[in-house]
């Protein structure tokens, strides 16, 4: 603030080549990475990575998904094991007469013997049929998961690209709207020289282009965050190329909501989950009521006494588990099945309602959207820079004030960059559908 005062008391000729140096100083530092970046995109055309590859890589690659696959491959091993007899258990006996040694009984008393037996237990009929069917709504559930999980990856991948994009065509904005702001603070220093203006004109330019030099560096700082997310959903080393997106573009949207919410229905993972967990929940309910019933154990027996005097022995037996302690374990288990049962169905009802809201939350974005993108384009930015460039011209001619002019600046750098703010925000509602509906609509 010190140098402002002071500069007030050199004389004009001496203020005016500061500013210009100023000025020249902050245009290179403020625009000079906009060229750079331009023209690097210009020597490598093809360093733009489609969205669509990036999809592929992800749903190959990313972690996440991987997991959930892994997590459905486990789940499917598990129906063959529970709906499979229980290990049978073998058993050695032996039993002596007067002497601790194996085999030392014979000749010592004719109760001597050597056994051998088998024996297995066997669930009441049904109980593993119905674990087994268990198993497979369980496993069912897990590839549900699988593909909730892929929907979820993607939609993630495609609002960050379509961010990074945003964000991308914001930054050559600021250099291209630069050039306006150049032009002002042209006609504000052209003014101060001839007397007419003021050097708080040409201050508030240079403040101005000091701002954009702070967004600029806001975006780089966004671009960043964005580059490392996407290398994590592609699973990519962080230090490895940035990723250059491609241009935004409007795609219409067709299709109408209650169109999109009949395949959301039809095609919606958790939805399908949901069902899933609904008919297992059932299933436990059979099974808690089996477990009322008694499980059976059969046992064979084979027994070898003195071999010179005796025939060897053979004994079948059959043994009854019965469930004696209902009221402590049967029945608390029956209700247990049968409230998880009614948490699934209240589960799959409130999904039901959250997919519809999402659905319409996504689908009214998209629509009002659609709306804005095309008041900007047909009414707001022409007529901005339309306002603009008459009233640079008419501050030119000593017409309007500065402040002004710079207002009109102000609206066509702010609705430049809404326009492709809100271009992105509906790329992305699309993206939001598509993950909710299963559909591809691009």
């Amino acid at each position: 603030m010190s140098l402002l005062v002071k500069r007030n008391t050199f004389p004009r000729s001496s203020g005016n080549g500061l500013v210009r140096t100023l000025c020249a100083l902050l245009f290179l530092s403020t625009f000079g990475k906009a060229g750079v970046a331009q023209e690097s995109s210009a020597q490598h055309p093809g360093a733009v990575a489609p969205l669509a590859e990036l999809l592929q890589e992800a749903e190959k690659n990313n972690p996440q998904i991987e997991a959930a696959r892994q997590g459905w491959q486990a789940a499917k091993q598990v129906p063959t094991q529970v709906s499979t007899l229980p290990d049978p258990q073998f058993t050695f006996q032996h039993l002596s007469v007067g002497s601790p040694r194996p085999f030392a009984g014979y000749t010592n008393s004719d109760f001597a013997y050597v056994g051998l037996g088998v024996t297995q237990d066997i669930p009441y009929p049904g109980k593993l049929k119905l674990r087994k069917e268990i198993a497979k709504r369980e496993a069912e559930v897990s590839q549900q998961q699988v593909e909730s999980v892929r929907r979820a990856v993607l939609a993630e991948v495609k609002a960050a690209y379509f961010q990074l994009s945003y964000l991308s065509k914001t930054l050559a904005i600021l250099g291209s709207d630069g050039e306006l702001l150049r032009q002002v603070e042209q006609a504000a220093d052209a003014r101060y020289r001839s007397g007419m203006g003021t050097q708080q004109d040409v201050l508030q330019a240079q403040l101005q282009k000091t701002k954009l030099v702070r967004e600029i560096a806001m975006h780089h700082l966004e671009v960043g965050k964005l580059e490392a997310q996407l290398k994590q959903f592609l699973n990519r080393p962080q230090d490895s190329p940035d990723i250059e997106p491609a241009d935004l573009a409007e795609t219409p949207l067709l299709q109408t909501y209650d169109e999109l919410l009949t395949a959301a229905k039809a095609q919606s993972p958790e939805l399908a989950g949901a069902k899933k967990m609904i008919e297992k929940q059932s299933l436990q309910v059979d099974l808690a009521h089996k477990d009322f019933y008694p499980d059976f154990n059969v046992q064979y027996m084979w027994q070898r006494t003195d071999p010179t005097q005796f025939r060897a022995y053979y004994m079948v037996s059959f043994g009854v588990r019965v469930p004696i302690y209902r009221g402590r374990k049967q029945k608390p288990e029956l209700a247990q099945a049968q409230s998880e049962e009614l948490r699934a169905r209240s589960e799959f009802e409130a999904q039901s309602h959250q997919l519809a809201f999402e659905l319409r939350a996504q689908y009214v974005v998209a629509q009002q959207t659609t709306e804005l993108l095309k008041i900007h384009r047909e009414g707001l930015s022409p007529q901005a820079r339309s306002a603009f460039q008459a009233g640079l011209a008419a501050y030119q001619s000593n017409k309007q004030d500065f402040q002004a002019v710079l207002t009109s600046f102000l609206d066509v750098l702010h609705l430049d960059e809404e326009y492709w703010n809100d271009l992105a925000e509906y790329a992305t509602a699309i993206a939001r559908l598509e993950q909710i509906t299963g559909l591809s609509l691009r």
